[in-house]
């Protein structure tokens, strides 16, 4: 067995032990589309959702630019769509999405009898592959575009990749808005690390945390909130950064890092009783390649690996 394969058995193990935690909070409603709200949070923002998961939308002398969708399963959006046509005189002319991940695109296609699609140039390829129920971008961009919808501009901005590699930022500055879906988690931990790039993830969180003419955040989930937000999150990710990290260079196994590590510096958290396994199982899969440990893998080593996760060494495990 090569040690990239052996790589590759260990993380479908893992991954089928603690299961898919994006799965989870897709099962966590009895019922979607309950508690559907419409919210003014500036001259020219509104946040609409249900279930716990918001979008946004900007509202302009000329046109509208909805920013994402929603769950699948709630019908959000076909609402959304009929409260915007009979709260305002202007057309849809453009929907915005933040990112690739389903929760917060599906259900925007209803929008394309009037609007283009907008989003980051590497996002196309993961909504064609995946076939997102999703409107298709038309018009992308690699680092900044400025959509003006009369009278109120929205500027959109990527600072490279983290959550995902496709996640922008909508700021919307005249009105001291930033919608920052995904990224504003705040002391509320990710399922997992799935696609995130966790060292950039960090820088990002770090340059939203000083962005100017910020005062009102909009994250995907939760609360509306401020900049602090950026700060807990960063706290949470780079402390479980730094503990596998440190476990993984002194030979310590996966095995024994999801016995051992407990974050009791962030116990209030949420969800993270709930999502802290994966967390860690995910944080080690993308740290296995980050670093190149000094011994290699011998093959009877590779083989005790295989059978039982037990027996796996990380410090030992190479590309």
């Amino acid at each position: 067995m090569t040690t990239k394969s052996l790589f590759y058995s260990v993380t479908a193990l893992v991954l089928i032990q603690v299961g898919s935690a994006h799965s989870v909070i897709a099962e966590e409603f009895d019922e979607y589309g309950v508690n559907r709200v419409i919210e003014q949070v500036s001259e020219s923002v509104y946040r609409w959702g249900s279930d716990n998961q918001y979008g946004a939308y900007v509202v302009g002398s000329k046109s509208i630019a909805v920013v994402d969708g929603h769950y699948c399963q709630s019908g959000t959006v076909d609402w959304l769509k009929k409260e915007i046509e009979k709260r305002h005189d202007v057309p849809v002319r453009y929907v915005v999405l933040s990112h690739d991940h389903p929760d917060h695109i599906c259900g925007t296609q209803v929008f394309s009898d009037t609007a283009a699609g907008i989003g980051h140039t590497n996002l196309v390829p993961h909504i064609v592959r995946e076939n997102r129920p999703s409107i298709v971008p038309e018009i992308t961009f690699d680092t900044s575009m400025v959509v003006d919808l009369g009278g109120v501009s929205i500027n959109l901005l990527y600072f490279g990749p983290s959550h995902s590699d496709n996640l922008i930022q909508v700021h919307i500055p005249s009105e001291k808005v930033l919608i920052a879906v995904d990224m504003a988690k705040g002391r509320s931990i990710f399922p997992d690390y799935r696609d995130m790039d966790v060292h950039s993830m960090l820088k990002v969180q770090k340059q939203l945390a000083i962005l100017d003419d910020v005062e009102i955040v909009l994250p995907g989930h939760g609360d509306i909130t401020n900049q602090q937000n950026f700060r807990d999150s960063y706290r949470f990710i780079k402390a479980l950064r730094d503990e596998v990290l440190a476990m993984m260079v002194n030979g310590q196994s996966l095995h024994e890092m999801r016995d051992l590590i407990k974050m009791e510096d962030f116990s209030d958290y949420r969800n993270v009783d709930r999502f802290l396994d994966a967390n860690i199982v995910t944080m080690w899969e993308y740290l296995y390649r980050y670093r190149e440990p000094n011994q290699r893998i011998t093959p009877e080593e590779a083989v005790l690996c295989r059978e039982d996760l037990a027996n796996c060494r990380t410090s030992n495990v190479i590309d």
